[in-house]
């Protein structure tokens, strides 16, 4: 059976320093990707939506021509996008999750809590996170 990785995917400098860190491991683990960009829905129009959708199916025909096996999950559901990745990995039998960080003051960390952090302490498969590069947060 083939390992799976599960990326957490938005389209920001960290969402693809998580999704360029997943490429990588899947080739050297010679595993599939299943890339997770949910949201709870309700917070944006019609047109964004669209958008959002046009840009992740782009992005896997892209990944899927460049030979890699690939799933996009686009998850509006209202869910928590923390319990939606970890949900995608335990269907998956997931061998690794991948998510990208963010800076944040400390203040920030404590106000909003920590996606992250949460991820960490629930996954019950190694997780790999990964920062943008320098410049580009």
């Amino acid at each position: 059976m083939t390992p799976t990785i599960v990326v957490g995917f938005i389209n920001s400098p960290e969402g693809k320093a998580a999704l360029a860190a997943a490429i990588e491991e899947a080739e050297r683990r010679q595993a599939g990707i299943v890339l997770v960009n949910s949201s709870r829905g309700g917070d944006e129009d019609e047109e964004a939506f669209l958008n959002r959708t046009d840009e992740l199916e782009r992005l896997s025909d892209d990944l899927a021509a460049k030979g890699l096996n690939i799933e996009v999950l686009e998850l509006v559901r209202g869910n928590d996008p923390v319990d939606d990745l970890l949900d995608v990995a335990n269907e998956r039998d997931a061998a690794l999750i991948v998510i990208g960080l963010r800076r944040r003051s400390k203040v920030g960390k404590m106000l909003l809590g920590s996606n992250a952090q949460s991820i960490l302490l629930a996954a019950d498969c190694p997780v790999l996170a990964v920062k943008a590069p320098a410049g580009d947060s």
